[in-house]
């Protein structure tokens, strides 16, 4: 396989930018005041309802649909309209320089909506380096969300994209996302930069699902391994 011939899948919020520095502390308290309001819950109980639904279906959204019949275009709006983010919002000028020079195709591939990704993307400088934009509004099969690490997912986009799995390199911060992939036959990037800067605690030892980790993304065009 040539360098040209990689398909490249890469995640959005502290992978291609420190969403931990701002980001998600305002998605997580615009969702929650979400909850509090449309379902009635006191903050407290609101809070632990979004953690659990994130941590089983990979989504807030995905548990809030299936269990409270919540419409996703209506949650989404609301809660990611987050004023003032923009100025907030910053990538490593490096790593964005590296992406772009990166041989291959490149999709971004994102359990955000669609408007959020493109508004980050912009802001960042990255805005029409990917060949597509693959959203939480596109990750649903038979009418019920599968976002990311949904299994039947990442095969529906495989399908979508026609490309085999061997093909493929996924470049993401969370590894629950990197152990689906490696099972379905696809690379693996555990992208560390903005995690080690949000305080995460380090692993001594490489977990065996996941190809390559990296402090960077300029690592991937210095050190090409795939």
């Amino acid at each position: 396989m040539t360098p040209r011939d990689r398909v490249w899948l890469f995640d959005l919020d502290d992978t291609l930018h420190n969403a931990s520095h701002r980001a998600f502390k305002e998605l997580n308290a615009s969702m929650t005041a979400y909850i509090v309001t449309h379902l009635g819950l006191a903050e407290d109980e609101a809070v632990a309802l979004r953690h659990r639904y994130w941590t089983r279906y990979g989504a807030t959204l995905t548990g809030l649909q299936r269990h409270h019949g919540v419409k996703a275009a209506h949650f989404l709006h609301e809660t990611h309209v987050l004023p003032g983010l923009d100025a907030h919002l910053h990538g490593h000028a490096h790593d964005l320089a590296a992406l772009r020079r990166l041989p291959g195709r490149k999709f971004l591939m994102t359990n955000a909506p669609r408007a959020y990704a493109e508004r980050v993307l912009g802001a960042i400088g990255l805005r029409g380096v990917f060949e597509g934009l693959i959203c939480i509004e596109d990750m649903a099969c038979f009418g019920q969300s599968r976002p990311k690490p949904d299994a039947r997912m990442f095969r529906m986009v495989l399908a979508r994209l026609g490309v085999p799995a061997r093909r493929c390199i996924l470049v993401e911060d969370t590894l629950i996302h990197q152990k689906t992939a490696r099972r379905l036959g696809l690379s693996t990037v555990w992208m560390q930069r903005w995690l080690y800067k949000a305080g995460v605690p380090r692993l001594q030892r490489r977990p065996v699902y996941v190809s390559r980790r990296v402090r960077s993304l300029a690592a991937l065009l210095r050190h090409p391994l795939f």
